[in-house]
């Protein structure tokens, strides 16, 4: 169900606090008291019991402790601050989470030293697994691309499985951000621009990493981010600000927070970016009126790394004092490497700024966790060294990863059906990327110094007995061309070129923006040397954002998206290459023609003066030098074999708002391989106030049909498909005319229908 389709407001409740809570004075940050009461529906109050038992034993210095989380100094993933004993802080209780620590003796160790503790609280530990343990998975924005929900859930249960073994307890992940700039590096770890897409991910991903529960030992705890809006940075640049209206944010970036709540997602992390000119961290309206109230979160909210002091930087805060301060209020209950709670907390309540009752509601949330995991009845029953040898790197996670990997690539063109490969012809591979393996694993991968092996594109073809030669051709980022003459060389004395370009892993991810995304280097130059061999050319493409490659796709005949795929990565392509799988990915994020279209995405708003995609037209919406068009659309992948659509029906043409109207199709494979398609709904408010975009994504369903094979597709229209925010923040719909559009892309609509709402 999509996470927006429950009235926000009965139709005559207007109490005025709710009305209040949903408009811009909403964004003021009051320090209205946390209010304590009997533990809330859905609370285990033996566990509640036990939590204020123990606070009513915490010193201020020990609660304060439990809110504050330390980074190890074996993995840096952020700017540490190198100050004090940790190790004494462990055995004071003055830490009550580690991250970056992994391993059961590693953790044993900073266990055991919680355990010297006077109240013998254990530690928490979190480690970013984002995609992949010891076994590594696609990049998120990969796996989006699969369409495939059980895919998505399956990669972090295996993470999880891992992660769990290895003794962590909490990862932090999956980030939801909706991401519609590509230049923006950390849409690698989104799953793209669609909200009701990225809301079925979002349940996907917290239910695989959270398994059956919390406190099982093949369970860790997600950690939603970045809330929010972290994705809408300006200009697509990392940490920047974020500037939009609270209907957009609503209507577009909060619905995976609110799906992976719903989800049971254990923690939220809050963002980098200011949201209106308060910082996420700042802002009460986020944290405590949305998530904790109106949403009825009851885990606990983690701040992103040194956000809370980062206050300072955005000129919200003075100092640390005032930024804690704030923090504290807007429901901000752990400080992740900030010492602002460390160094300040204790203060502010002896000063009386901040009341004993929000410290406590902050502490109580942490424990809460602690007590669902089990750790207070067994601080190790996740430091088991047996299960962590017996669980890593399973050889039935790895086929689940080669499996994952196949469907997450995107073929985005195949002229003259040039793929699949014969086996028996000769294949040169070129390009920087042929014989990359650390790149294959992409970033936010977890570093095993050397124990770790990724399959390159070269071993996956040589073990699928190609008959390869080889020329790397030039670097991602040269500007030399010295290699292309080799290059051509081992093109001419083959049957067909399979070209292996693009990014770098550490082009893309946490701060790793970039102004210009197109090919990096001399790559598209090689690719045009190669091409003009008059030799059959396959482009893949290995990158983590969506690129600009125009030549490349105006004259290349075969180009495949591989993404980065993980440890499996050589095998699975040459598994799509040869067709042993038929590639089935959909674009989860709209591919520009240029980076002066960016932001570009397809549920845009239409304007009073519409431009056509084809061409300019004056005093029109549009561009002098280009079309307004992407180049590739939001759900474009092709198959090496044909579908076909038909046979729309509805099953009524007027609908009432308490009825549902039943949408079916057929669809055919007509060509001569077994395939899967994505067949996607698409809805157009056709006349509203305010406007509507141009269409919405809002169902899909991924089928597999043998050739010649049919089947019968539906879909159910309801009232919550047709609802969304006016400009008071009210869930509503209205009555008039919708559109029905049933494509294999958001630009590629087959069938086409219309129905009304009535009043």
């Amino acid at each position: 169900m999509h996470p927006l389709r429950k009235p926000l407001l009965l139709k005559h409740f207007l109490l005025l606090a709710v009305i209040f809570a949903f408009t811009p004075a909403a964004f003021s940050q009051s320090k209205a008291k946390v209010k304590t009461s009997a533990p809330a529906k859905g609370l285990n109050p033996v566990i509640e019991n036990k939590i204020t038992a123990l606070l009513a034993k915490m010193t201020i210095d020990e609660k304060v402790g439990q809110l504050n989380q330390y980074s190890s100094d074996k993995v840096v993933t952020g700017p540490i601050t190198n100050s004090g004993n940790k190790l004494q802080d462990v055995k004071d209780g003055k830490i009550g989470s580690l991250l970056n620590v992994r391993g059961v003796d590693y953790t044993r160790q900073w266990q055991d030293a919680a355990m010297q503790s006077r109240l013998k609280i254990p530690l928490l530990f979190g480690l970013d697994v984002i995609h992949g343990y010891r076994t590594t998975f696609p990049i998120p924005l990969a796996e989006a691309a699969s369409w495939d929900l059980d895919a998505i859930q399956l990669s972090a249960r295996i993470a999880a499985e891992e992660a769990s073994a290895s003794g962590i307890h909490w990862t932090f992940a999956p980030m939801v951000d909706l991401a519609r700039d590509p230049r923006w590096g950390r849409v690698m770890e989104g799953a793209g621009e669609d909200p009701f897409l990225g809301s079925a991910i979002a349940r996907a991903r917290v239910i695989g990493f959270q398994g059956k529960g919390l406190g099982n030992t093949d369970a860790v705890m997600a950690c939603v981010k970045h809330f929010a809006a972290y994705g809408a940075a300006i200009g697509g640049r990392d940490y920047n600000s974020v500037d939009m209206s609270l209907r957009n944010l609503w209507e577009f970036y909060l619905p995976p927070f609110k799906a992976a709540a719903e989800a049971g997602a254990a923690t939220f992390m809050n963002s980098f970016n200011d949201l209106n000119g308060t910082p996420a961290s700042a802002s009460k309206y986020l944290q405590t009126d949305i998530l904790k109230s109106k949403w009825g979160f009851k885990g606990f909210v983690v701040s992103d790394w040194g956000s809370i002091r980062e206050m300072v930087a955005h000129g919200y805060a003075k100092d640390t004092y005032e930024a804690a301060d704030q923090a504290i209020h807007a429901g901000n209950d752990m400080d992740m490497e900030g010492r602002a709670y460390n160094n300040n907390l204790a203060k502010l309540v002896k000063d009386g700024k901040v009341s004993m009752a929000i410290v406590d509601e902050a502490v109580r949330r942490v424990l809460r966790k602690k007590y669902e995991l089990g750790l207070f009845d067994d601080p190790y029953k996740f430091s088991n060294a047996e299960r962590e040898k017996q669980t890593l790197n399973k050889q039935s996670f790895i086929d689940a990863e080669r499996d994952v990997a196949r469907k997450s690539m995107v073929l985005l063109k195949n002229q003259n059906q040039l793929l699949p490969l014969d086996k028996n012809k000769t294949v040169a591979l070129i390009g920087p990327l042929v014989k990359s393996e650390a790149d294959m694993k992409g970033f936010w991968s977890v570093d095993w110094e050397g124990k770790d092996h990724s399959v390159t594109l070269f071993e996956g073809m040589e073990a699928a007995g190609a008959k390869v030669n080889y020329a790397k051709g030039c670097d991602v980022s040269d500007t030399s061309r010295a290699g292309f003459a080799e290059a051509v060389k081992t093109a001419m004395k083959a049957d067909v070129v399979v070209m292996a370009v693009g990014e770098t892993a550490v082009m893309s991810g946490e701060a790793k923006s970039r102004s210009d995304i197109t090919l990096p280097g001399v790559q598209e130059e090689l690719i045009k040397a190669i091409q003009a061999t008059g030799k059959p050319v396959v482009v893949l493409i290995m990158a983590g954002r969506p690129l600009v490659f125009n030549w490349t796709a105006d004259h290349v005949p075969a180009i495949v998206y591989t993404w980065w795929l993980g440890n499996e990565a050589g095998n699975a392509i040459a598994d799509v290459l040869y067709g042993k799988y038929n590639p089935s990915g959909k674009l989860p994020m709209t591919f520009p023609q240029s980076v002066g279209q960016v932001p570009i995405y397809y549920n845009y708003l239409n304007t009073g003066r519409p431009s056509k995609d084809d061409a300019f037209s004056k005093y029109s919406s549009g561009y002098l030098d280009i079309t307004k068009r992407p180049k590739y659309a939001f759900g474009y992948g092709l198959s090496y074999t044909k579908f076909e659509y038909s046979d729309l029906k509805l099953s009524k043409n007027d609908m009432r708002k308490a009825e549902e109207i039943t949408v079916s199709f057929t669809i055919k494979n007509t060509g001569k391989y077994a395939g899967e398609e994505v067949a996607q709904l698409y809805l157009q408010d056709a006349v509203s106030q305010p406007v509507r975009p141009v269409k919405e994504l809002k169902g899909f369903k991924k089928l597999m049909l043998q050739p010649g094979e049919s089947k019968t597709v539906s879909f159910v229209i309801d009232k919550d498909k047709l609802s969304f925010y006016n400009n008071d923040l009210q869930w509503i719909t209205q009555p008039g005319k919708f559109n029905v559009f049933i494509g294999s892309a958001s630009d590629d609509i087959r069938l086409q229908k219309s129905f009304n709402l009535l009043d």
